[in-house]
Parts: C-alpha cells; structure tokens; sequence
C-alpha cells in the first residue's frame, strides 16, 4: 500500500497551533454580508478552533 499524500488544499486552510489544535476560518463571511449585523461579520471574521468531532478527519487529511 502507497503512503497516503497530504491534502495541499487543505494544508493551506488549516494552522496547527502550539498546543496541538487545529485553527480555521469561518464560512459564510463574504455571500450575503448585507443581512448580517455588524456583529456577526465582525466574529466571523476572527479564526476558530475545529470541534473535537472534526479532529479525526482533519488528522487524516494531513497525516502525509
């Protein structure tokens, strides 16, 4: 069985941070920005750290 290659796109998207968690940014911040409050984009806007149910997948991705 070959090595399994790291997703490059997904590589891109994702920082891993100093504790070992994944960092990413949000959806939904640009397509329809006008019915959001000022609030909503401001947050959005800011990285988030992956849900502990994503870990797995997100491991596997970038296991190359």
């Amino acid at each position: 069985m070959p090595k399994m290659k790291t997703k490059q796109t997904f590589k891109k998207r994702i920082k891993v941070t100093g504790t070992g968690k994944f960092m990413k940014r949000s959806n939904y911040t640009s397509h329809f920005a006008t019915n959001k409050t000022h609030k909503q984009n401001k947050n959005l806007h800011k990285p988030s750290i992956t849900s502990n149910s994503t870990v797995k997948r997100v491991r596997d991705l970038l296991q190359g």
